[in-house]
This record gives structure tokens, C-alpha cells and sequence, in this order.
């Protein structure tokens, strides 16, 4: 079992944070967001990751180098115009095609058991299942005795039971033929014009363990809330991960870090320094005395005096 790891988003509603990063390179706890899609992919037994990238694609070479994650081969394709979602699954035909794959968005944080999702869709004989949720989001997915009838409501297919799509997807390879090359598409037609030709999308309801979508600041934040140092524990994090502030930073002693702060590698907070919820990207400095609250500093950048909800 393949994955496919979308990673080529422009992240418009976390700018600044994403001017010069992709969105899903941006760190929780000093770890890029993809790599928590990799490890849960990986604690799933999938044997390889394929990513596109588009907006800064030299920021992957340089949060995830050497062709391979924790021993996964992982393949990076590049998008000079992008694709969108079944551009991009099409892009990626030659990598893809020689079984059923998984689709992951990279701004995706989740915990829940993936396998018996896979083992269900190969044993339905379908081309698609949607992994779905009760919450959490907007619901947009109708579906009724596993099987979506409507999504966004584009059909007006008759009422039934509507779920948030966690942005997973198994797919197999005859997927391909349905979506059209060598151009910007959505999957979502896709999945529209097999219901419309009665061709069954299968849908996969599981609410247990976490899922999270990233895409906004609030969202950001509150992953490092739950997450912090003694919260929430991830059945796939790595030893020792999370930590407040790595060996490499340097907190001046008389500086205050509480709630869900977070100190990135290489960063230095100055003398008599307060942080209260923030995060501190990794080579990102913060001046002595400053007084912070629910405020981002992204690598390389430096903050100071008394600023809530800032982003510099």
C-alpha cells in the first residue's frame, strides 16, 4: 500500500505563517506537520509516500532530505502550475498505479485506526472510499449505508445523514481513467460523475481517536494546546517528542514560558522574557523583557515589547 500526500496547498488562511513555507511544513513542537500524515501512515503499514509540492517546493528538501522518511522511500513531485486534487492524484498515475492507494491531505492531523479502513475497501471492490467523521467540521458528505450519495449537495439527491470528510481517501488505480490529464481538476466532480453513473463511492464513518484540520491560526494554536508536553499523547509520536524547549534553544533562566508554548531549535529567548501560548519558530529570537501572549515567530524572525494574537 502506496500513499499519496498532498503537500502542494498555497495556504492562504495561515498567511504570513506560510509565506515562506508550505503549509503543511509548518512545525507543532518543532515537527512539520506532514510528518505526523507520514508517521500515522506509517504506523498503518504503508510502504511508500509520494508528496507534490508547489509553493516554496525547496522548503522539502530541506524539512524532509534524503528521499526517504523513518526508512519509507518518499518520492517528492513537483507541480509548476498546481493541480489541484485529481490533477495532482493524476500527476502521480506513474508512481500510483500498480495497486490501491491512500490520499492524505497534508494539513491533516489524525489518529484513528486506518487499516480495517483499507481492508474494508479492498474487500468492497470499490474505486474510492471517503473516511468520514460525525464532527468536527463542516458536514458535507451525504451518505447512507456506506455509500455517498451527495456531496455539497450537488446532486440534490434526496436527504440523508451528512459527515465531515477528513480529507483521507483509499483509492484504487482505476481511479486514473476517470480523471482527465494534464490539467487543473477536483476531485470532487470526479466522485460526482461516478455517483452520477451509478458507479459506487464507498463512504467510511470512524469517530474514534483525534482529527485535526489545520487550516486556520485558531486551529494551529490549539493543536499545541492539546498536544503540549503531559496532554494529549499520539499512539505514533516519537520518543521524547513533544518538548517545550529543545536542548538546542537558548531560554535565558529568568525568562516565563506558560500554557502551550513552544520553542523551536536554535531559537533564544532573552532575559526576563514572558510567553503565554506562543510558538517560537526554530533560529527565531525573542527580545528581553517582551511580553507575549498567543503570538507566532517564525524562523528567523525577531519579537518584541507587549503584543497579543501577532504574528511576526
Amino acid at each position: 500500500m502506496n500513499a499519496f500526500v498532498l503537500g502542494a496547498g498555497l495556504g492562504t488562511r495561515l498567511r504570513p505563517l506560510t509565506a515562506r513555507r508550505p503549509k503543511p511544513l509548518v512545525p507543532i513542537y518543532g515537527k512539520p506537520l506532514i510528518t505526523f500524515a507520514f508517521d500515522h501512515l506509517a504506523a498503518n503499514r504503508v510502504d511508500r509516500l509520494v508528496v507534490n509540492t508547489h509553493h516554496c517546493p525547496e522548503a522539502y528538501a530541506i524539512h524532509t532530505p534524503g528521499g526517504s522518511y523513518r526508512g519509507l522511500p518518499l518520492t517528492l513531485r513537483h507541480e509548476p502550475v498546481l493541480l489541484d486534487t485529481g490533477g495532482g492524484i493524476k500527476n502521480v498515475e506513474d508512481l500510483l498505479a500498480g495497486g490501491p492507494f491512500v490520499v492524505y491531505n497534508g494539513d491533516v492531523l489524525a489518529d484513528f485506526p486506518l487499516r480495517p479502513i483499507i481492508s474494508r475497501h479492498l474487500a468492497s471492490g470499490r474505486i474510492a472510499t471517503l473516511v468520514l467523521r460525525s464532527s468536527g467540521g463542516p458536514l458535507q458528505v451525504q451518505c447512507r449505508d456506506g455509500l455517498v450519495c451527495d456531496i455539497r449537495r450537488a446532486l440534490g439527491a434526496p436527504e440523508a445523514p451528512a459527515f465531515l470528510f477528513t480529507g483521507i481517501t483509499i483509492l484504487s488505480p482505476e481511479i486514473f481513467r476517470l480523471i482527465p490529464a494534464g490539467q487543473p481538476v477536483s476531485i470532487i466532480p470526479v466522485y460526482l460523475d461516478m455517483i452520477r453513473a451509478g458507479i459506487p463511492v464507498g463512504g467510511d464513518v470512524v469517530d474514534e481517536g483525534l482529527w485535526f484540520d489545520l487550516g486556520s491560526r485558531e486551529a494551529y494554536l490549539g493543536a499545541h494546546s492539546l498536544l503540549r508536553p503531559g496532554g494529549h499523547r499520539l499512539s505514533y509520536a516519537p520518543p521524547g517528542w513533544p518538548q517545550g524547549v529543545p536542548s538546542s534553544a537558548l531560554c535565558d533562566p529568568s525568562a516565563t514560558l506558560c500554557g502551550a508554548s513552544a520553542v523551536g531549535e536554535g531559537a533564544i529567548i532573552g532575559a526576563g522574557a514572558s510567553l503565554k501560548d506562543c510558538v517560537v519558530w526554530e533560529n527565531a529570537r525573542v527580545l528581553p523583557g517582551s511580553r507575549l501572549s498567543r503570538c507566532v515567530v517564525r524562523d528567523g524572525c525577531q519579537a518584541w515589547g507587549e503584543a497579543s494574537d501577532r504574528d511576526w
